[in-house]
Protein backbone atom coordinates (compact mmCIF):
# COMPACT_ATOMS: atom_id res chain seq x y z
CA UNK A 1 0.00 0.00 0.00
CA UNK A 2 1.86 3.27 -0.79
CA UNK A 3 2.10 5.95 1.91
CA UNK A 4 -0.15 9.22 1.98
CA UNK A 5 2.52 11.54 0.96
CA UNK A 6 0.16 14.83 2.33
CA UNK A 7 0.38 13.42 5.49
CA UNK A 8 4.14 12.61 5.72
CA UNK A 9 5.67 15.05 3.33
CA UNK A 10 3.72 18.66 2.81
CA UNK A 11 4.07 20.44 0.14
CA UNK A 12 3.70 23.23 -1.20
CA UNK A 13 2.79 25.29 -4.58
CA UNK A 14 5.46 27.67 -4.40
CA UNK A 15 4.59 29.62 -8.29
CA UNK A 16 0.71 29.42 -7.25
CA UNK A 17 1.05 33.38 -8.82
CA UNK A 18 3.16 32.28 -12.18
CA UNK A 19 2.59 29.46 -14.49
CA UNK A 20 4.87 27.60 -17.21
CA UNK A 21 7.76 27.13 -14.21
CA UNK A 22 9.64 24.15 -13.88
CA UNK A 23 13.38 24.00 -12.41
CA UNK A 24 16.78 22.25 -14.01
CA UNK A 25 17.53 18.63 -13.07
CA UNK A 26 18.15 15.90 -10.00
CA UNK A 27 21.68 16.49 -9.61
CA UNK A 28 21.23 20.50 -8.91
CA UNK A 29 19.07 22.69 -6.40
CA UNK A 30 17.15 25.53 -7.69
CA UNK A 31 17.15 26.72 -4.23
CA UNK A 32 20.03 29.83 -3.60
CA UNK A 33 22.79 28.71 -1.09
CA UNK A 34 20.64 31.11 2.08
CA UNK A 35 17.23 28.93 1.33
CA UNK A 36 14.84 31.89 0.94
CA UNK A 37 14.95 31.60 -3.38
CA UNK A 38 14.33 29.44 -5.89
CA UNK A 39 15.40 30.09 -9.36
CA UNK A 40 13.03 28.66 -12.28
CA UNK A 41 12.99 28.48 -16.29
CA UNK A 42 9.43 29.59 -17.44
CA UNK A 43 8.51 28.41 -20.51
CA UNK A 44 6.83 30.63 -23.61
CA UNK A 45 4.03 28.39 -23.76
CA UNK A 46 3.70 24.28 -22.38
CA UNK A 47 0.81 23.23 -25.18
CA UNK A 48 3.55 23.20 -28.35
CA UNK A 49 6.89 22.47 -29.11
CA UNK A 50 9.12 26.17 -29.02
CA UNK A 51 10.50 27.17 -32.19
CA UNK A 52 14.41 28.61 -32.48
CA UNK A 53 14.48 32.06 -31.60
CA UNK A 54 11.73 31.78 -29.16
CA UNK A 55 12.30 33.80 -25.84
CA UNK A 56 11.94 32.26 -22.01
CA UNK A 57 12.32 33.75 -18.81
CA UNK A 58 14.38 33.43 -15.79
CA UNK A 59 11.99 33.42 -12.79
CA UNK A 60 13.00 34.36 -9.47
CA UNK A 61 10.34 32.85 -6.42
CA UNK A 62 11.17 34.56 -2.85
CA UNK A 63 10.28 31.70 -0.57
CA UNK A 64 9.67 34.79 2.55
CA UNK A 65 7.23 36.79 0.84
CA UNK A 66 5.48 34.42 -1.99
CA UNK A 67 6.58 36.89 -4.83
CA UNK A 68 8.11 35.62 -8.47
CA UNK A 69 9.70 38.12 -10.72
CA UNK A 70 10.90 37.49 -14.14
CA UNK A 71 14.60 38.84 -13.65
CA UNK A 72 15.59 37.91 -17.18
CA UNK A 73 14.07 37.07 -20.64
CA UNK A 74 16.70 34.10 -22.44
CA UNK A 75 17.19 33.13 -25.97
CA UNK A 76 19.67 30.10 -24.46
CA UNK A 77 17.03 27.42 -23.77
CA UNK A 78 14.99 23.66 -24.33
CA UNK A 79 12.50 22.08 -22.76
CA UNK A 80 14.19 19.41 -20.44
CA UNK A 81 16.73 21.59 -18.60
CA UNK A 82 15.37 25.13 -19.78
CA UNK A 83 18.20 28.23 -19.51
CA UNK A 84 20.54 26.00 -17.07
CA UNK A 85 19.57 27.62 -14.51
CA UNK A 86 21.94 27.64 -11.18
CA UNK A 87 23.32 29.05 -8.34
CA UNK A 88 26.73 30.25 -7.34
CA UNK A 89 28.20 30.93 -4.12
CA UNK A 90 25.71 33.53 -3.31
CA UNK A 91 22.22 34.16 -3.35
CA UNK A 92 23.88 37.46 -5.62
CA UNK A 93 25.23 35.19 -8.20
CA UNK A 94 22.44 33.52 -10.02
CA UNK A 95 23.68 31.58 -13.81
CA UNK A 96 22.27 30.66 -16.71
CA UNK A 97 22.32 30.68 -20.70
CA UNK A 98 21.25 33.00 -23.38
CA UNK A 99 22.02 32.87 -27.00
CA UNK A 100 23.24 35.37 -29.67
CA UNK A 101 20.00 34.79 -32.18
CA UNK A 102 21.40 36.83 -35.01
CA UNK A 103 24.39 34.29 -35.02
CA UNK A 104 22.91 31.35 -33.37
CA UNK A 105 25.74 31.30 -30.62
CA UNK A 106 25.05 30.12 -26.80
CA UNK A 107 26.69 31.91 -23.99
CA UNK A 108 26.63 32.12 -20.16
CA UNK A 109 25.35 34.99 -18.05
CA UNK A 110 26.19 35.78 -14.40
CA UNK A 111 23.18 37.64 -12.36
CA UNK A 112 22.38 39.30 -9.64
CA UNK A 113 19.26 39.15 -8.91
CA UNK A 114 18.64 41.30 -6.31
CA UNK A 115 20.24 44.42 -8.02
CA UNK A 116 19.97 43.32 -12.00
CA UNK A 117 23.43 43.89 -12.35
CA UNK A 118 24.27 41.22 -15.40
CA UNK A 119 27.71 39.97 -16.67
CA UNK A 120 28.11 38.10 -20.23
CA UNK A 121 30.62 35.09 -20.38
CA UNK A 122 31.45 33.68 -23.59
CA UNK A 123 31.54 29.87 -22.22
CA UNK A 124 28.60 27.68 -22.15
CA UNK A 125 27.05 25.86 -19.29
CA UNK A 126 25.79 22.94 -18.32
CA UNK A 127 26.63 22.32 -14.91
CA UNK A 128 28.36 24.60 -12.46
CA UNK A 129 31.28 23.63 -10.32
CA UNK A 130 30.34 23.34 -6.61
CA UNK A 131 32.67 26.61 -5.36
CA UNK A 132 30.44 28.47 -8.17
CA UNK A 133 34.06 29.31 -9.93
CA UNK A 134 33.53 27.19 -12.95
CA UNK A 135 31.41 26.00 -15.82
CA UNK A 136 31.76 23.03 -17.40
CA UNK A 137 29.20 22.09 -20.52
CA UNK A 138 29.39 20.31 -24.40
CA UNK A 139 28.50 22.18 -27.18
CA UNK A 140 24.80 22.83 -26.42
CA UNK A 141 24.27 23.51 -29.91
CA UNK A 142 25.11 19.91 -30.91
CA UNK A 143 23.30 18.20 -28.23
CA UNK A 144 20.23 18.45 -30.20
CA UNK A 145 22.21 15.80 -32.94
CA UNK A 146 21.44 13.07 -30.35
CA UNK A 147 18.51 14.55 -28.26
CA UNK A 148 16.03 16.98 -28.22
CA UNK A 149 15.61 19.19 -24.62
CA UNK A 150 19.09 19.26 -23.17
CA UNK A 151 21.09 22.27 -25.26
CA UNK A 152 19.38 25.08 -27.02
CA UNK A 153 16.96 25.64 -29.83
CA UNK A 154 18.42 26.47 -32.90
CA UNK A 155 17.54 25.81 -36.89
CA UNK A 156 19.01 22.82 -38.19
CA UNK A 157 21.66 24.49 -40.48
CA UNK A 158 23.28 26.25 -37.28
CA UNK A 159 23.83 23.42 -35.90
CA UNK A 160 27.80 21.84 -36.52
CA UNK A 161 27.84 18.07 -37.16
CA UNK A 162 30.63 16.22 -35.75
CA UNK A 163 32.48 13.80 -38.25
CA UNK A 164 34.03 10.95 -36.06
CA UNK A 165 36.30 11.73 -33.20
CA UNK A 166 37.10 15.29 -33.97
CA UNK A 167 39.48 17.07 -32.34
CA UNK A 168 37.29 20.68 -31.58
CA UNK A 169 34.88 19.85 -29.75
CA UNK A 170 34.31 17.63 -26.33
CA UNK A 171 34.21 18.97 -23.39
CA UNK A 172 34.37 22.89 -22.28
CA UNK A 173 35.37 24.08 -18.81
CA UNK A 174 34.84 28.40 -18.43
CA UNK A 175 36.75 29.94 -15.31
CA UNK A 176 33.50 32.41 -14.27
CA UNK A 177 36.02 35.27 -13.02
CA UNK A 178 38.25 35.52 -16.38
CA UNK A 179 35.47 34.41 -19.06
CA UNK A 180 38.47 32.03 -20.11
CA UNK A 181 36.85 28.86 -21.82
CA UNK A 182 39.41 25.80 -22.40
CA UNK A 183 38.37 22.24 -24.72
CA UNK A 184 39.72 20.08 -21.31
CA UNK A 185 39.44 16.82 -23.39
CA UNK A 186 38.27 16.76 -27.21
CA UNK A 187 36.60 13.86 -28.93
CA UNK A 188 39.77 12.63 -30.40
CA UNK A 189 41.13 12.56 -26.94
CA UNK A 190 38.66 10.78 -25.23
CA UNK A 191 38.75 8.47 -28.09
CA UNK A 192 42.15 7.45 -27.57
CA UNK A 193 42.72 7.50 -24.05
CA UNK A 194 39.44 5.34 -23.32
CA UNK A 195 37.41 4.12 -25.74
CA UNK A 196 37.74 0.98 -28.38
CA UNK A 197 38.00 2.76 -31.79
CA UNK A 198 37.57 -0.49 -33.98
CA UNK A 199 33.78 -0.57 -31.57
CA UNK A 200 33.31 2.84 -32.50
CA UNK A 201 34.20 2.79 -36.23
CA UNK A 202 31.31 4.21 -38.73
CA UNK A 203 30.03 6.80 -36.42
CA UNK A 204 30.55 10.19 -34.93
CA UNK A 205 30.88 11.55 -31.06
CA UNK A 206 28.49 14.01 -29.29
CA UNK A 207 28.18 15.46 -25.78
CA UNK A 208 25.52 15.15 -23.82
CA UNK A 209 25.23 15.10 -20.08
CA UNK A 210 28.08 16.46 -17.75
CA UNK A 211 28.47 15.96 -14.25
CA UNK A 212 30.98 18.02 -11.49
CA UNK A 213 31.43 15.67 -8.56
CA UNK A 214 30.41 17.20 -5.21
CA UNK A 215 34.22 17.53 -4.15
CA UNK A 216 34.77 20.04 -7.55
CA UNK A 217 37.59 17.02 -8.67
CA UNK A 218 36.38 15.40 -11.19
CA UNK A 219 33.72 15.75 -14.47
CA UNK A 220 31.48 12.80 -15.56
CA UNK A 221 30.92 13.16 -19.20
CA UNK A 222 28.13 11.32 -20.99
CA UNK A 223 29.27 10.58 -24.34
CA UNK A 224 26.76 9.51 -27.69
CA UNK A 225 28.19 7.45 -30.36
CA UNK A 226 25.62 7.89 -33.73
CA UNK A 227 26.47 5.53 -36.53
CA UNK A 228 26.88 7.07 -39.86
CA UNK A 229 24.40 5.17 -41.74
CA UNK A 230 21.67 4.87 -38.74
CA UNK A 231 19.82 7.44 -36.93
CA UNK A 232 17.66 5.00 -34.64
CA UNK A 233 17.25 5.62 -30.89
CA UNK A 234 18.52 2.14 -30.68
CA UNK A 235 21.75 2.09 -32.30
CA UNK A 236 22.98 4.47 -30.41
CA UNK A 237 25.94 3.87 -27.45
CA UNK A 238 26.35 6.11 -24.64
CA UNK A 239 29.59 5.94 -22.04
CA UNK A 240 30.60 7.63 -19.22
CA UNK A 241 34.18 9.08 -19.67
CA UNK A 242 35.22 10.55 -16.01
CA UNK A 243 38.54 13.09 -16.03
CA UNK A 244 40.06 15.65 -13.62
CA UNK A 245 39.04 19.36 -14.50
CA UNK A 246 42.02 19.77 -16.53
CA UNK A 247 41.15 17.46 -18.72
CA UNK A 248 43.67 14.78 -17.11
CA UNK A 249 43.24 11.18 -15.83
CA UNK A 250 40.37 10.51 -18.70
CA UNK A 251 38.59 6.74 -18.10
CA UNK A 252 35.13 5.14 -18.81
CA UNK A 253 33.39 4.54 -15.70
CA UNK A 254 30.81 2.74 -17.76
CA UNK A 255 31.10 1.01 -21.10
CA UNK A 256 28.66 1.74 -23.98
CA UNK A 257 28.35 -2.20 -24.86
CA UNK A 258 27.39 -2.10 -20.93
CA UNK A 259 24.96 0.93 -21.27
CA UNK A 260 23.07 -0.66 -24.21
CA UNK A 261 21.70 -3.91 -22.05
CA UNK A 262 19.63 -1.29 -20.61
CA UNK A 263 20.48 2.16 -18.65
CA UNK A 264 19.74 5.49 -18.10
CA UNK A 265 20.08 8.57 -15.76
CA UNK A 266 23.83 8.32 -14.47
CA UNK A 267 24.79 10.37 -11.43
CA UNK A 268 27.84 10.81 -8.75
CA UNK A 269 28.01 9.14 -5.56
CA UNK A 270 28.52 11.90 -2.54
CA UNK A 271 32.16 10.26 -1.92
CA UNK A 272 32.63 11.59 -5.22
CA UNK A 273 34.54 8.52 -6.63
CA UNK A 274 31.90 6.09 -7.94
CA UNK A 275 29.21 6.86 -10.54
CA UNK A 276 26.19 5.42 -10.39
CA UNK A 277 23.27 4.32 -12.89
CA UNK A 278 19.98 2.97 -13.55
CA UNK A 279 21.11 -0.65 -15.39
CA UNK A 280 20.42 -3.71 -16.76
CA UNK A 281 23.97 -5.73 -16.43
CA UNK A 282 22.16 -9.15 -17.09
CA UNK A 283 20.31 -7.56 -19.81
CA UNK A 284 17.11 -8.21 -18.39
CA UNK A 285 16.31 -6.52 -14.66
CA UNK A 286 16.67 -2.37 -13.99
CA UNK A 287 19.09 -2.74 -10.62
CA UNK A 288 20.73 0.81 -9.18
CA UNK A 289 24.36 -0.41 -10.44
CA UNK A 290 27.94 1.81 -9.06
CA UNK A 291 31.70 1.58 -10.35
CA UNK A 292 34.58 3.48 -9.51
CA UNK A 293 35.72 6.71 -11.00
CA UNK A 294 37.67 4.40 -13.40
CA UNK A 295 35.44 1.87 -14.38
CA UNK A 296 36.65 -0.78 -11.75
CA UNK A 297 34.23 -2.83 -8.98
CA UNK A 298 31.00 -2.22 -11.43
CA UNK A 299 28.84 -4.19 -9.20
CA UNK A 300 25.11 -3.80 -8.02
CA UNK A 301 24.31 -1.46 -4.94
CA UNK A 302 21.84 -4.22 -4.09
CA UNK A 303 20.53 -7.60 -5.22
CA UNK A 304 16.32 -6.76 -5.65
CA UNK A 305 16.48 -3.46 -5.44
CA UNK A 306 15.21 -1.82 -8.49
CA UNK A 307 16.48 1.09 -10.50
CA UNK A 308 14.39 3.63 -11.54
CA UNK A 309 13.84 7.48 -12.65
CA UNK A 310 16.48 10.42 -11.75
CA UNK A 311 18.48 8.24 -8.36
CA UNK A 312 20.71 10.43 -5.85
CA UNK A 313 22.63 8.95 -3.06
CA UNK A 314 22.25 10.04 0.45
CA UNK A 315 25.65 11.00 2.01
CA UNK A 316 25.32 8.22 4.56
CA UNK A 317 25.84 5.81 1.31
CA UNK A 318 22.66 4.02 2.34
CA UNK A 319 19.34 5.82 0.94
CA UNK A 320 18.37 6.46 -2.34
CA UNK A 321 15.81 8.54 -3.57
CA UNK A 322 13.98 8.59 -6.97
CA UNK A 323 11.11 8.68 -8.73
CA UNK A 324 8.96 5.63 -10.75
CA UNK A 325 8.41 6.43 -14.78
CA UNK A 326 4.32 5.79 -14.88
CA UNK A 327 4.55 4.93 -18.33
CA UNK A 328 4.45 0.89 -18.25
CA UNK A 329 3.69 -1.26 -15.60
CA UNK A 330 6.55 -2.50 -13.71
CA UNK A 331 7.10 -3.52 -10.31
CA UNK A 332 7.72 -1.01 -7.82
CA UNK A 333 8.71 -1.40 -3.73
CA UNK A 334 7.06 0.33 -1.60
CA UNK A 335 6.89 -0.46 1.76
CA UNK A 336 8.14 -3.44 2.05
CA UNK A 337 5.26 -4.85 -0.49
CA UNK A 338 5.76 -5.21 -4.84
CA UNK A 339 3.13 -3.81 -6.55
CA UNK A 340 2.71 -4.59 -10.41
CA UNK A 341 1.29 -1.61 -11.03
CA UNK A 342 2.43 1.78 -10.62
CA UNK A 343 -0.39 5.04 -10.19
CA UNK A 344 -1.00 6.74 -13.03
CA UNK A 345 1.33 9.44 -12.38
CA UNK A 346 4.98 9.56 -11.29
CA UNK A 347 5.38 8.68 -7.69
CA UNK A 348 8.61 9.55 -5.44
CA UNK A 349 10.06 6.69 -3.52
CA UNK A 350 13.46 6.20 -1.18
CA UNK A 351 14.56 3.10 -1.37
CA UNK A 352 17.56 1.68 1.51
CA UNK A 353 20.52 0.54 -0.75
CA UNK A 354 21.90 -1.83 2.13
CA UNK A 355 18.29 -3.88 2.17
CA UNK A 356 15.76 -1.60 4.23
CA UNK A 357 12.47 -0.97 3.03
CA UNK A 358 11.66 1.94 0.77
CA UNK A 359 9.77 4.55 1.69
CA UNK A 360 8.13 7.14 -0.27
CA UNK A 361 10.23 10.64 0.04
CA UNK A 362 11.41 13.78 -1.69
CA UNK A 363 13.22 14.00 -4.88
CA UNK A 364 16.66 15.38 -4.27
CA UNK A 365 19.05 15.24 -1.08
CA UNK A 366 20.70 18.60 0.48
CA UNK A 367 24.04 17.93 0.84
CA UNK A 368 25.47 18.02 4.08
CA UNK A 369 26.53 22.07 4.43
CA UNK A 370 25.13 22.71 0.96
CA UNK A 371 23.31 26.28 2.42
CA UNK A 372 26.35 29.00 2.63
CA UNK A 373 24.49 30.96 4.71
CA UNK A 374 22.73 33.51 3.60
CA UNK A 375 23.74 36.44 1.31
CA UNK A 376 24.96 40.02 2.16
CA UNK A 377 21.64 41.72 3.18
CA UNK A 378 19.55 38.73 3.68
CA UNK A 379 17.40 37.97 6.68
CA UNK A 380 17.66 33.45 7.03
CA UNK A 381 14.57 32.38 5.56
CA UNK A 382 11.44 31.73 7.46
CA UNK A 383 10.50 28.38 8.17
CA UNK A 384 8.69 26.86 4.70
CA UNK A 385 5.22 26.11 6.51
CA UNK A 386 4.79 30.12 6.17
CA UNK A 387 4.16 29.81 2.45
CA UNK A 388 0.74 27.79 2.97
CA UNK A 389 -0.41 30.59 4.84
CA UNK A 390 0.64 33.34 1.75
CA UNK A 391 -2.84 35.11 0.83
CA UNK A 392 -3.70 35.32 -2.92
CA UNK A 393 -0.27 37.59 -4.24
CA UNK A 394 0.56 39.10 -7.79
CA UNK A 395 3.55 38.40 -9.45
CA UNK A 396 5.81 41.17 -10.53
CA UNK A 397 6.96 40.29 -13.65
CA UNK A 398 10.12 42.42 -14.57
CA UNK A 399 11.40 42.45 -17.72
CA UNK A 400 15.04 44.69 -17.80
CA UNK A 401 16.13 46.60 -20.85
CA UNK A 402 19.62 47.37 -22.23
CA UNK A 403 20.76 49.96 -20.31
CA UNK A 404 19.13 49.52 -17.31
CA UNK A 405 15.75 50.16 -17.90
CA UNK A 406 12.73 48.04 -16.09
CA UNK A 407 9.34 47.30 -16.63
CA UNK A 408 7.16 45.41 -14.08
CA UNK A 409 3.46 44.04 -15.10
CA UNK A 410 1.66 43.39 -12.46
CA UNK A 411 -0.50 39.67 -13.16
CA UNK A 412 -4.08 38.95 -11.59
CA UNK A 413 -3.84 38.01 -8.08
CA UNK A 414 -4.57 34.06 -7.94
CA UNK A 415 -6.44 32.30 -4.93
CA UNK A 416 -4.78 30.78 -1.85
CA UNK A 417 -3.49 27.18 -2.50
CA UNK A 418 -4.15 24.96 0.02
CA UNK A 419 -1.40 22.73 1.94
CA UNK A 420 -2.49 19.52 0.98
CA UNK A 421 -2.33 20.01 -2.96
CA UNK A 422 -0.45 18.61 -4.91
CA UNK A 423 2.69 19.84 -6.45
CA UNK A 424 2.30 20.71 -10.07
CA UNK A 425 5.30 18.64 -12.19
CA UNK A 426 6.37 21.47 -12.99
Amino acid sequence: MAMDLDAHFPRWRITAGIDRCFHRFFDTSPISPSGRYVGLTRLPAEDRMPVAGEAAEVVVIDLETGEAEVVAVTHGWDTQLGAQVQWGPSDRELLFIDMHVERWEPFSVRLDPLSGERREIEGELYMVSPDGTKLASPCLRRTRRTQHGYGVIAPDEHIPANPGAVDDDGLYVTEIATGETTLVASFAQILEAALDPAELAGGDLYGFHVKWNPQGTRLAFVVRWSPHDDDAWVSRRNSVITMRPDGAEIHCAIPGAVWARGGHHPNWTPDGERVMVNLKLDGENMRLVSANYDGSDLRAMHPDLEGSGHPSLHPNGRHVVTDVYAHGPRPARLGGRHHADPPARPRDRRGDARGAHPHAARLRWRQEGAARGPAPGVEPRLPPRYLQRLPGRRARRVHRRPGGAAVSVMSRPRAPVPATEPRPRA
